[in-house]
């Protein structure tokens, strides 16, 4: 393995022999597909991918309980393939940066004194949304690969599109990066799906700090957001507390009224998108549609 190239191991061998290797250890491991959609290096990738779960795992394919949707795909992307019916959905955050740790997670209910791996394990395994309520996404949207195109070129098309264009790009006449909003669309054997009765949900964020940059027309990384971001901390809590639990008014009691208005909005999922792909995250907005050239568009 090379664990130098850029901070994640590289293993050069089969998923299937790691698996193997992995419960050898120990079998209670839980082995988890990362990202399963993102085009490379993933198990439904379009670059790199197989189709199904047995394709890529054989005869342990029963051994795989979960696999992590990535930030380019949520729940009700995934619900459209019933073969994943029995599979947990489950979504981590990268740990490429700080502050990008819990921008997805998992919520699970598990009482104090019976915290523990085996507790979590279980959980996961089983799916329960009594247990395992739901999971905190990105809306994918925003996700650095859920269309089509190639971002040197500035083309963004989405699964209908790249159709009509045979998966080839119009600029330089290259074969374009395809998406997982496309490779969902080639695997699934539903329509969108309202959620399963009996499959944990999905709340959408935006991080408090892009949410406080937009409000008050600020780069996200200067002194003022981070004065704003201390100061709803202070006051109210988590990150997550603010954006998932506190209300409008409790928000604008405290003196806060463009910030209650921001996060209520993006609750309803009223926003603007413009989305992501080729390896470029997605342009997001609460209050106003961009300009033309920015193909802001309203999900």
């Amino acid at each position: 393995g090379n664990i130098k190239s850029d901070g994640r191991p590289i293993l050069g061998m089969d998923v299937i022999d790691l698996l193997k290797i992995t419960l050898e250890a120990n079998p209670e491991c839980l082995f988890v597909p990362a990202h399963a959609w993102t085009p490379w290096f993933s198990i439904f990738g379009s670059k790199s991918g197989f189709d199904s779960i047995e394709e890529c795992f054989a005869k342990e394919a029963h051994n795989i309980y979960a696999i992590e949707t990535g930030l380019s795909s949520d729940p009700e992307m995934n619900w459209r393939l019933s073969a994943l019916d029995n599979i947990t959905l489950i979504s981590n955050s990268d740990a490429h940066s700080p502050q990008k740790i819990g921008r997805e997670a998992n919520v699970l209910e598990i009482p104090e004194n019976k915290l523990s791996y085996r507790t979590i394990v279980g959980i996961i395994k089983k799916g329960d949304p009594k247990e395992f309520p739901y999971t905190i996404e990105f809306f994918p949207e925003e996700g650095k690969y859920h269309f089509d195109g190639h971002r040197k070129c500035g083309v963004c098309f989405s699964p209908e599109e790249t159709k009509k264009h045979k998966d080839v790009c119009p600029k330089c006449g290259k074969p374009l990066t395809i998406g997982v909003m496309n490779r969902i669309d080639a695997l699934a054997d539903r329509v969108r799906v309202k959620q399963p009765i009996k499959k944990p949900g999905s709340r959408h964020l935006i991080p408090l700090q892009e949410i406080i940059s937009e409000c008050l027309e600020v780069g996200v990384n200067t002194k003022t957001v981070a004065k704003d971001y201390q100061n709803l901390i202070d006051i109210f809590g988590t990150e997550f507390k603010i954006l998932l639990d506190i209300s409008k008014k409790e928000m604008e009691d405290a003196g806060h009224p463009i910030f209650a208005e921001a996060i209520a909005k993006m609750r309803k999922g009223e926003i603007y998108i413009y989305p992501g792909h080729d390896g470029e995250f997605g342009k997001i907005s609460l209050f106003k549609k961009l300009s033309d050239e920015d193909q802001m568009k309203l999900i």
